[in-house]
Parts: structure tokens; C-alpha cells; sequence
């Protein structure tokens, strides 16, 4: 995967309907791949696995809402690998059909999560919210039907899509809301890429010794790695199998890397590496 990768050609699986933020996200980080919208997450990544696509774009955590807890649990067993990482500042747009004005609209229908990040918008303008299952399906619904006094929140490449009009821009409540999202490739590329730095990311399940977790964190801190992100979860629903995933700042050929990493082995049970890939310039935004 050396050279430009927004330059890269093929097939790109999503999770969501044309419209959505994570299609958004493809178009913004693969410009020329053809979109393989998919209903699921475990369609997203067995359409990749299968060779339907070439590359998957998943979400792992947003800035309001955390983690998005369904991809820490399948990226270790789906045998992937991350390749790029990719960020998305979630911009709402209010749409409506073609010849509407933003007096007009009495009701906006969109995905529950964005209903409370414009409802300062919403209020001042006396406009009644309703959850929808999909914000760019949502919007595919009123394309059709051309309710009167109806709108939709979501991204405004839905509204290029689906033919809709954007009444209004950036309603949303808090400029920061950001989405992260994971490349992920059925082969690694550990190559160095880029100008910037390199993360690295993998999970570990510590040894059943006290200060396990302690003793095992303790070699990137003496080392001098930047650990980004450090995540707990269960395995199985088993309270005593406390599986961990991490982001850190660095490759694996670099020698504070490789020595924090092989310090980690001596406190753990096991360790996958999920993938190297270089720093999203908009990480520190």
C-alpha cells in the first residue's frame, strides 16, 4: 500500500445506507474507490474478508459518545488489519425536499444519537425531532415521499444523493464531535508511511499475577512510548477475562517500541498487533 492511498482504486465497504457520516469518511479518505454500503458491522467485515471489497471502513470511537463497543469485540477475531486510520467531524445539516424554506419545517427525522447534538438548533427554531433507525436512509424516505414540513438531520452528502436541499448547516450543538474511524485490509502493511508519525495498535489479555496490568504498562513509560488510548473490556461476558486494547505513538522497528513491547510479553497472556498505520494529520486538531 506504499504511495498516495487516497489515490488507491477498488472497493470500499461501510457500515450504513448512502449518505451516511461513515460514507462520508470513505469519500473523504479513498476519493477514487467504489462504495459497498453493508447493513451491519459483521457485513462490513466479512464483505472484505470475502473479497467483495479491498478495503473496510469501521468507526472505533467518537468524542461525545466514546468507543463504539461492537468493533473492539470483532477486530480481534476477524483477522484484519488496520491500515490507515481516518477522522470525520460530524457536521449536521438540516435537508428537506427542493422548494421547502426553513420556516416550513415543523418535524426533522434523524438517528437518535443526532437528535440531542442539535437541540439548542432545534428548539430556537420550534422543530420537533423524531428517531429514525438511519439518518441517510431517513433522508432516501423523504426523497420519495416529500412529506410536507419535514426534514432530515444528517450529512450533506445524503442530501447530494438523495436529491434533498440543505435548509441549514453546522446545527450541531458542539463543534468538536469527532468520529474516528479504522481502514482495515485483509493483509498488514507495516511499511513506514508518510511524513508523520506511525501508531501502532494491538490487544493483550494480562497474566493472572498481582499488578499484572501495572507491570505490563510499566515498559512504555520507562521507554518513553506515547500510549494514546487504553481500553478495557470483557471476553465473553467472563468478569475475570479482561481483555485490553491500546494505541501508541511509534512503529515496532523503532527501539523504545520494540523494547516496551517485548517488556509487555512477560506480563501477558497473549498479544495480537490489529495494525501499523501512519498518524491522521487531523488526530491533533
Amino acid at each position: 500500500m506504499g504511495g498516495d492511498s487516497r489515490a488507491q482504486t477498488g472497493v470500499i465497504a461501510f457500515q450504513g445506507e448512502l449518505g451516511a457520516y461513515s460514507h462520508e469518511a470513505c469519500h473523504n479518505a479513498r476519493p477514487n474507490m467504489t462504495v459497498l454500503p453493508c447493513p451491519t458491522f459483521e457485513d462490513v467485515i466479512e464483505a472484505l474478508r470475502s473479497g467483495r471489497a479491498d478495503l473496510a471502513m469501521l468507526p472505533v470511537e467518537n468524542s461525545t459518545y466514546g468507543r463504539v463497543a461492537d468493533i473492539h469485540r470483532m477486530l480481534p477475531f476477524s483477522g484484519l488489519h488496520i491500515v490507515d486510520e481516518a477522522f470525520v467531524r460530524v457536521r449536521i445539516a438540516l435537508m428537506s425536499v427542493p422548494g421547502r424554506k426553513l420556516a416550513d419545517i415543523r418535524k426533522v427525522r434523524a438517528h437518535l444519537v443526532l437528535l440531542p447534538q442539535s437541540s439548542r438548533f432545534l428548539r430556537e427554531h420550534g422543530i420537533a425531532g423524531q428517531a429514525a433507525a438511519d439518518s441517510a436512509g431517513a433522508a432516501a424516505e423523504l426523497a420519495i415521499s416529500k412529506a410536507p414540513n419535514e426534514g432530515v438531520l444528517a450529512s450533506e452528502i445524503a442530501a447530494q444523493i438523495h436529491g434533498l436541499e440543505v435548509l441549514a448547516r453546522d446545527i450541531e450543538d458542539n463543534a468538536h464531535n469527532t468520529t474516528r474511524f479504522l481502514i482495515m485490509a485483509r493483509e498488514p502493511d507495516y511499511s513506514r508511511r508518510g511524513p508523520g508519525k506511525m501508531m501502532t495498535t494491538f490487544v493483550f489479555r494480562v497474566r493472572n499475577i498481582p499488578a499484572a496490568l501495572y507491570k505490563a504498562l510499566g515498559g512504555f513509560a520507562t521507554n518513553g512510548v506515547n500510549m494514546t488510548k487504553l481500553e478495557s473490556y470483557m471476553v465473553d461476558g467472563n468478569f475475570t477475562a479482561t481483555q485490553f486494547y491500546a494505541d501508541i505513538e511509534g512503529h515496532p522497528e523503532d527501539a523504545n517500541v520494540r523494547l516496551a513491547l517485548e517488556e509487555l510479553k512477560f506480563f501477558t497472556s497473549h498479544m495480537d498487533l490489529l495494525g501499523v498505520y501512519p498518524e491522521d494529520p487531523r488526530r491533533n486538531d
